[in-house]
């Protein structure tokens, strides 16, 4: 067996192990981490399930090897959430708006619209459609989702500090 050690951030933790190289992200977040939160649907890239924001991006668990992620922050739906719990702003309007049934696709549906939401304020109806094309959901018909993510983004734009005033 080929290992490799790596280092990383997961969810703010630093974790340090030995991996066999052919072991995938998803694998090393689940049986390795105990990160359960990550699921994998198709393996091959197609259903979003297993998506992860490894340095602040989508990355795709199945398709990136642990060894890759040495050096790298990885956060799964478990990092989304406050330390003591408390759900993020996504997660909130997910639960308000209903954006999930089975849950099995919520974890890459989370992680995609995070990113989305860290790069577009305000996104459009059409861009909220179109950064969930590679994410696969059979239950919920993507309304609720879109009107989660809409909800989520009016809130953080709520809160958000205006760029001109200072902060105390």
């Amino acid at each position: 067996m080929n290992e490799k050690s790596i280092r990383c951030q997961i969810n703010g933790k630093t974790m340090e192990r030995s991996v066999e190289v052919r072991r995938t992200l998803g694998d090393f977040l689940r049986h390795d981490c105990g990160m359960t939160g990550t699921h994998y649907g198709c393996e091959h890239g197609v259903c979003g399930a297993c998506t992860v924001l490894l340095d602040g991006r989508t990355a795709r668990s199945c398709l990136t090897l642990a060894v890759q992620v040495d050096g790298h922050e990885i956060t799964t739906v478990e990092g989304l959430s406050a330390p003591d719990g408390t759900l993020s702003v996504l997660q909130q309007a997910f639960h308000e708006c209903h954006a999930l049934q089975c849950g099995f696709c919520t974890p890459g549906m989370l992680a995609t619209l995070t990113e989305l939401l860290a790069d577009h304020a305000d996104p459009s109806e059409a861009q909220i459609r179109d950064a969930l094309t590679g994410n696969l959901c059979r239950c919920t018909g993507y309304q609720p989702i879109v009107e989660a993510a809409q909800l989520a983004a009016r809130r953080l734009r709520a809160t958000a500090t205006p760029a001109h005033q200072e902060v105390n």
